[in-house]
C-alpha cells in the first residue's frame, strides 16, 4: 500500500522505484529521494551534543573583547601590507606636573583590561573637556569641605545647595562621582553627585584639605560633631603656590553596633582603641599582609606609566587652553562694563 502510494505521489516508474529500494545505504523518505534522485541531499542530520560542559557554556556566553590585543596589532603593523604606513609619533612639548593624576583622577581609565575601550575613553575625555568649559570643577580631595548647587524643580528658586565634607570620590570618565556628608536636624545626610551631571550648576570648595584615609565612611559611626558644617560657611582661602594641607584629626567611634568592622581595617583617622581577644583573632584571620608585596596586584591596579603620562599631558594641555579662554572672556566682559 505504501509502495503504490509512493508511486502515485511521485509519478516514477516501477524499475526506478525498485532501484531505489535496493540501495544499500538508503535511509529517509521515499518521496523526497524519488524527487531528488540522490541520497547525498537527504543525509541524516549530524548529531548535536547538547550536554556541553560548563567550560564550553561559559566560553560561548563570554563577552567578546571590544578591542584588539597589543600583540595582534603589532603583528598586523609589521606585515608586508603595512609597509610605508608607519605611525609617526606625535611629539608634545606639554608635560603634566608630577602626580597630576591625583588632581583629576576621573580622567584615568579603568585599570581592569576587561573594561578598557580606547575609542570610548577618547570620546569621553572630549565630552569631559567640553563640560568643564561650562562649569568650573575645582581641585578637591577626600576630606575637603564643599558646596554643590544643583537644579531642583521642587525648590522655591529651582536650585538646591548642599554643604558637606567629601567622604569618597571615585569612578572613571563620565561616571565619576563624589559623596558629601553633613548633619541636618540631628540626622546624618549623605548625597552622591555625578561630577559631569548636566544638572550641576556650581561646585565650590570652601576648605581645601586632605585626610589621613582615602575614604571617610567611618564618620557614620562617629559623633555627629565631626560631620557637622554650617551651610553659610565662608570659604577659607589657601595661599597660592602652597601645598594642600593634610588634616591629621583622629575621631573617636561610638559604641557598637557599627556598619562595618572598622577594627579590621588599617585606618589612621580613628583614635586607637583596645581590641578584645575575639576581635584580635578576627583581625588576624582577615589580614592579607602579602598583598603589599604582590607585584602583579600592584601592576593590575594601575595604568601603564607611559599611557598615564600621555593622558595627563593631554588633560593638562586642555586645562591650560580652557583657562586661557576663560581669562580672555573675563577680560572682554570687563572692557564692556567700562
Amino acid at each position: 500500500m505504501a509502495a503504490s502510494l509512493s508511486l502515485k505521489l511521485c509519478n516514477i516508474s516501477a524499475p526506478l522505484f525498485r532501484h531505489l529500494l535496493s540501495a544499500q545505504n538508503f535511509s529517509g523518505c521515499l518521496v523526497c529521494v524519488a524527487h531528488k534522485h540522490t541520497y547525498e541531499s537527504h543525509k541524516p542530520n549530524k548529531r548535536i551534543n547538547y550536554q556541553r560542559t560548563h567550560a564550553q557554556v561559559a566560553r560561548s556566553l563570554r563577552v567578546k573583547d571590544n578591542f584588539l590585543h597589543f600583540d595582534l596589532v603589532d603583528k598586523h603593523r609589521k606585515s608586508a601590507l603595512q609597509q610605508g604606513t608607519e605611525n609617526v609619533e606625535e611629539v608634545s612639548d606639554v608635560t603634566a606636573p608630577r602626580n597630576y593624576r591625583f588632581v583629576m583622577p576621573e580622567f584615568m581609565p579603568n585599570p581592569d583590561w576587561k573594561y578598557r575601550d580606547r575609542v570610548l575613553e577618547k570620546l569621553e575625555r572630549q565630552d569631559m573637556f567640553r563640560r568643564r568649559t561650562v562649569i568650573n570643577i575645582p581641585e578637591f580631595y577626600v576630606g575637603s569641605i564643599m558646596a554643590v548647587t544643583v537644579s531642583d524643580p521642587y525648590a522655591p528658586d529651582k536650585l538646591n545647595r548642599f554643604v558637606g565634607i567629601c567622604i569618597d570620590r571615585g569612578g572613571h570618565g563620565l561616571s565619576a562621582f563624589f559623596i558629601l556628608r553633613n548633619v541636618v536636624d540631628g540626622l546624618g545626610v549623605e548625597v552622591m553627585y555625578e561630577m559631569y551631571n548636566p544638572t550641576l550648576h556650581s561646585i565650590e570648595v570652601l576648605k581645601l584639605e586632605k585626610r589621613l584615609d582615602e575614604q571617610l565612611y567611618y564618620l557614620r559611626n562617629a559623633p555627629l560633631e565631626y560631620s557637622t558644617f554650617r551651610f553659610d560657611m565662608e570659604p577659607v582661602a589657601l595661599p597660592r603656590g602652597s601645598e594642600v594641607p593634610v588634616n591629621t584629626l583622629q575621631v573617636p567611634l561610638n559604641p557598637k553596633p557599627w556598619e562595618m568592622r572598622w577594627e579590621r581595617m588599617d585606618l589612621k583617622g580613628i583614635i586607637p582603641f583596645e581590641l578584645t581577644e575575639k576581635q584580635l583573632k578576627g583581625k588576624a584571620k582577615s589580614a592579607t599582609p602579602w598583598v603589599k608585596h604582590d607585584i602583579m596586584v600592584d601592576y593590575r591596579s594601575k595604568v601603564n606609566e607611559d599611557e598615564e603620562e600621555a593622558i595627563m599631558a593631554e588633560v593638562f594641555k586642555e586645562k591650560q587652553a580652557a583657562n586661557l579662554t576663560q581669562r580672555s572672556s573675563k577680560a572682554i566682559l570687563r572692557k564692556r562694563r567700562r
